[in-house]
């Protein structure tokens, strides 16, 4: 009945301020150790701290890589394999600290995160992290071959990025779900080194895989005739002869098939350490998570369509891969060929995610609002990654209106461009809506629990069925579990009651029974189909993101090679444009493809 305490403000008491009043009961709750007084500033700083270290270490590669790539006066590939070579050991020594340091607290009760790092996410990195161990081999090849013109560092790389490989992977499959409560503020440094590392070592990727892909460009524009641009091969091959010729040729050319495995690869560990970055010293509820394995039942339709649209990818990726650069005519079919495929792919696709959105608005489900590192991240990197083919989408369409002359084939990347933008925006509104809907539950007017015993071979029901709570028939206590006697079923209190009452059911029972069976049944058939159907919807997409992400992957892009944009904008800036936008346009595939595969799983 006392005076209110005075208010107190936020700024001055967050932090404990030497400014900040006293509040009655905050000195017993900091000798308590509520988490409400708990050291949030610390903490707060800690993560900022970090956050600045790792962009810091992160610009410094980048900056090292760009000059690299503009051949600056000074500084050659061995400063920048040197520079990832040192940040891969320091994270390697933090690993081996943190797996021993948990080898040792191995019987203690940690949190963990249920949502972050899912079985199937971590056999997806592991399947690229084995073709990524292939790179590296086929690399040490490629070294001892050339080690007569080439740096020590261009050996040592390899050999130290396997380790780091297989330590990494190991690493996110023991502890991708740890939720770290003790040495935060290290843990934080090291993480967040681990993370900008593997972004580090993805943009060295994407820098060497697209050198590649250019100078394939650049030979191809000369047999489309556009011959006013000015083409200088940036040819990077050693200065020197190959002790055995064969090996030489598979190294070189089998390298760059493998990079697309290796640049999936490391963003997916990086965004897989950052969840673990963001769950350090976070405070979880304890529920229970159902398991949601994936099951192929009730799919078969959209997987038939699906494995048809990749089978017809993979056709058309091969065909274009052969025809493109061999003529003019032979070019300009090629990307003919490969426009029709796309916007037929991209418009089923369309049409399939605004069916899986018109099911979601007749159903009244709300969304789980909960705070989730992983699924927040998940909605982020769709949205940020889809920025980049929307990039080169409106480029497309924008040189398309502005060009003087247009060959046939260019009037085939309009309606192309556009089913891009618009096909992501929808995909995007599905997958995020599917993640974010909360599980369905049983309808608590039909919801019975149902306890079977085995007596003298026969199942005996000990709890009244949907039927007789709809009908009254229930003795037992609603709001209670249903009674359990050993010889009976809910004893009815006097044999002269339940007779009555029974009488009265029983000529009730006829209509009441199959008006409830009706609506019951109704019901969950409309349920299942609704389900049924977005499960085919999830499927079917999830194979067409893996048969979008293939073109691109593996140097199947009519963005380098129909020209038009080159004109339009410039060789030089069109270039830059499409080797910023393509790596964030490619995982964008691959992203999307596993957070169907979870939808599918969810549904």
């Amino acid at each position: 009945g006392g005076p209110a305490p005075p208010p107190v403000s936020a700024g001055g008491r967050a932090c404990g301020g030497p400014g900040a009043p006293a509040v009655p009961g905050r000195e017993m709750e900091k000798g308590s150790g509520s988490p409400a007084a708990g050291g949030s500033c610390p903490q707060k700083n800690a993560e900022i701290l970090s956050s600045q270290y790792g962009i810091n270490l992160f610009l410094a590669g980048l900056l090292l890589t760009f000059a690299w790539a503009v051949h600056a006066v000074g500084i050659s590939k061995s400063h920048l394999l040197s520079y990832l070579i040192t940040l891969m050991l320091i994270q390697l020594l933090w690993m081996l600290w943190y797996l021993c340091r948990s080898c040792t607290q191995r019987r203690l009760i940690r949190d963990k995160d249920t949502h972050a790092g899912a079985r199937w996410l971590k056999c997806g990195i592991t399947l690229f992290a084995v073709i990524t161990l292939i790179l590296d081999s086929f690399k040490v090849g490629y070294y001892i071959d050339f080690s007569n013109c080439l740096s020590p560092t261009e050996g040592i790389f390899p050999v130290t990025h396997a380790a780091h490989t297989i330590l990494q992977v190991y690493f996110l499959w023991c502890h991708a779900k740890d939720i770290i409560q003790s040495f935060k503020t290290l843990e934080r440094f090291g993480v967040i080194h681990s993370v900008f590392t593997n972004l580090l070592l993805w943009t060295n990727g994407v820098l060497t895989e697209s050198k590649h892909q250019l100078n394939e460009h650049k030979e191809r524009l000369i047999t489309l005739g556009f011959g006013n641009i000015t083409i200088v091969l940036d040819d990077h091959a050693p200065q020197c002869n190959c002790t055995t010729t064969t090996l030489c040729s598979i190294f070189s050319q089998g390298i760059y098939y493998l990079y697309p495995f290796n640049i999936e690869y490391h963003i997916l560990a990086s965004t897989m350490l950052y969840v673990l970055w963001k769950n350090i010293g976070r405070k979880v509820e304890h529920h229970q998570q159902h398991k949601t394995p994936f099951k192929f039942h009730g799919i078969t339709v959209g997987m038939i369509f699906g494995l048809i649209v990749l089978t017809s990818t993979i056709a058309v990726v091969v065909v274009y891969l052969i025809q493109i650069g061999r003529s003019k005519v032979k070019s300009e079919l090629a990307l003919t060929m490969f426009y029709l495929h796309a916007i037929f792919v991209l418009a089923l696709m369309c049409t399939a995610g605004v069916v899986a959105l018109l099911i979601y608005r007749l159903e009244d489900r709300s969304l789980d609002n909960s705070k989730n590192p992983a699924r927040k991240l998940d909605a982020e990197l769709l949205v940020g990654t889809a920025a980049g083919s929307w990039l080169l989408s409106w480029g497309s369409i924008l040189a398309i209106i502005c060009a003087q002359a247009h060959p046939k084939y260019t009037w085939y990347n309009l309606p192309y461009s556009v089913l891009v933008i618009i096909e992501k925006y929808i995909q995007n509104l599905f997958i995020i809506e599917s993640i974010h809907r909360e599980q369905e539950k049983a309808n608590d007017d039909i919801k019975t629990l149902r306890i079977v015993t085995i007596s003298r071979g026969s199942t005996l029901s000990l709890t009244p069925s949907y039927k007789e709570i709809y009908n009254g028939r229930a003795t037992c206590d609603i709001g209670e579990l249903p009674c359990l006697v050993s010889s009976s079923i809910c004893t009815r209190e006097s044999d002269g009651s339940g007779s009555a009452n029974e009488e009265t059911n029983q000529g009730n029972s006829p209509v009441m029974h199959s008006a409830s069976e009706f609506s019951f049944y109704s019901r969950s058939s409309v349920a299942d189909n609704k389900r049924r159907i977005l499960k085919n919807i999830a499927a079917f997409l999830f194979l067409c993101n893996l048969s979008l992400w293939i073109p691109p992957a593996f140097g199947c892009r009519p963005e380098y090679d129909n020209g038009l944009e080159e004109i339009v904008f410039g060789f030089e800036p069109w270039i830059i444009v499409v080797n910023l936008a393509m790596p964030f346009s490619i995982f964008y595939r691959m992203h999307s493809a596993a957070s169907l595969f979870e939808v599918n799983c969810k549904t």
